[in-house]
C-alpha cells in the first residue's frame, strides 16, 4: 500500500498511483473506525472527490447545470463551479507560491470556524491561465453569455496563511496582478462577464477600505470596456441548510463601503438583501454602478413566492433605475437539491420578468 496523505480540502493523491481501489478502501475502513471509536456512527458523511480528473465528465455536468439555468429563465448563467473543490482554492493550486503540502490551523470569518489552510511560502505569481478553458465549455454549452467567478485578493489572503510575506498590502498587490492575469485571458478568449468575490470586504471594511478595493480595481487593469466587471460582497455563510443562527457581516458594512465602490473601476456590484433586508436607502448611494441585489436566500429551503420577489423588487426601484437593477440570489446555491434550486431560480425569473 502506498502512503495516503491528506491536503485542505481531504485526499491528496494521483489517479492510479496513490488513489487506488485499495487506498480507498483503506480510507472508508479507517473512516468508519474513526466515527464508531468518537460515538459518531449516526452523523451523515459527506464524500469529496478531485474535480481535476475526467474532465469531459465535468463538462457534460456544467452544461447540465448551465441548462438547468437557462430553463428556469436565467439571462446570465454560470458553470455551477462544478469543476471547483471550493472557489478559493482552485484558483490557489494555479498559482505560484502555495503550499498545499504544510497547511496551517487559522481562525476564519471573525473566529466562525478554524480548518487548516495552505500557506504562502514565496512570491504570488500567475501560471498559465486555466480558466479560459473553463469558460469555454462552459459557453460551448448555451447561447447565453456565460460569467465566470474569481475569488478576489482579500479573500484569497483570509483563505491561506502568510507565511512569506509578512506585509498585507504588498500581498494584496502581488495577487491583483496574478488575478489580473487570468482575467485578462478571460477576456482576451472572449469572456465577457466577470465576477471577482470578495466576501472578505464586508468583514473587514475598514481593510477594503484602506487597500481593498485598490487592490480590486488592480484586477480589472487592461480589461477592455465592453467586459461587464462585477464585485460580489456575501455577508456569510453557515455551516449547514437551514441554519438561520449564523454569524453574519456587519449589516452597516455596504453603507461604508458603497461610496468607495462606486468611484471603483467595476460596473456592477452584487449584494445580498434576501436573507437579511437592507435599508433601501444603501442603493442610493449607488449613483454610477448597477446594482445586482439578492432577492432569493441560498441557506433556507423556504420557497420565496414570487409576490413576495417582485415587492422586494419594486421596493428597489424606487431607489434605482431599472436598467440598474438586476435580480439575483444572495449567493450561490450549492447547499440546495436540484429541485429547490430551480424552483428558486424560476421564482425569481417570473418576479424579475413581471415588473
Amino acid at each position: 500500500m502506498s502512503e495516503i496523505r491528506f491536503g485542505t480540502d481531504g485526499w491528496r493523491a494521483v489517479i492510479a498511483e496513490d488513489y487506488t481501489f485499495d487506498n480507498v478502501r483503506a480510507v472508508t475502513q479507517a473512516t468508519a473506525e474513526y466515527l464508531q471509536r468518537h460515538d459518531l456512527a449516526d452523523r451523515e458523511v459527506a464524500i469529496g472527490y478531485d474535480t481535476r480528473f475526467l474532465s469531459g465528465s465535468f463538462a457534460r455536468a456544467a452544461a447540465e447545470v448551465i441548462g438547468d439555468q437557462v430553463a428556469c429563465g436565467i439571462d446570465i448563467p454560470t458553470d455551477g463551479e462544478v469543476r471547483r473543490e471550493n472557489y478559493i482554492h482552485y484558483h490557489c493550486r494555479h498559482l505560484d507560491g502555495f503550499d498545499f503540502d504544510k497547511l496551517t490551523p487559522k481562525s476564519l470569518r471573525q473566529g466562525a470556524y478554524t480548518v487548516e489552510l495552505p500557506g504562502i511560502v514565496g512570491p504570488v505569481r500567475a501560471r498559465e491561465p486555466f480558466l479560459p478553458h473553463d469558460w469555454s465549455k462552459a459557453q460551448a454549452a448555451t447561447d447565453k453569455p456565460v460569467k465566470v467567478t474569481l475569488p478576489g485578493p482579500m479573500t484569497v489572503a483570509d483563505t491561506s496563511v502568510d507565511l512569506f510575506y509578512d506585509d498585507d498590502r504588498r500581498l494584496g498587490r502581488d495577487l491583483a496582478a496574478a488575478l489580473n492575469a487570468e482575467v485578462r485571458a478571460l477576456a482576451d478568449t472572449g469572456c465577457r462577464y466577470i465576477q471577482i468575490d470578495e466576501p472578505l470586504f464586508a468583514r473587514y471594511p475598514a481593510k477594503a477600505l484602506a487597500f481593498g478595493i485598490e487592490d480590486l480595481d488592480r484586477c480589472w487593469h487592461g480589461v477592455p470596456g465592453d467586459v461587464t466587471k462585477i464585485a460580489h460582497m456575501c455577508c456569510g455563510y453557515p455551516n449547514k441548510l437551514d441554519d438561520t443562527d449564523y454569524p453574519k457581516a456587519d449589516p452597516g458594512a455596504y453603507f461604508e463601503l458603497a461610496a468607495a465602490l462606486d468611484r471603483s473601476a467595476v460596473d456592477a456590484v452584487s449584494i445580498e438583501d434576501a436573507h437579511r433586508h437592507n435599508d433601501l436607502s444603501l442603493l442610493d448611494l449607488f449613483a454610477r454602478k448597477t446594482v445586482i441585489l439578492g432577492l432569493v436566500t441560498i441557506a433556507s429551503s423556504r420557497l420565496e413566492s414570487e409576490e413576495e420577489i417582485r415587492e422586494r423588487l419594486l421596493a428597489a426601484l424606487r431607489h434605482l433605475p431599472p436598467e440598474r437593477l438586476i435580480a439575483a440570489p444572495d449567493c450561490g446555491l450549492g447547499y440546495f437539491s436540484r429541485e429547490i434550486a430551480m424552483q428558486k431560480m424560476t421564482l425569481l425569473s417570473r418576479a424579475a420578468k413581471s415588473v
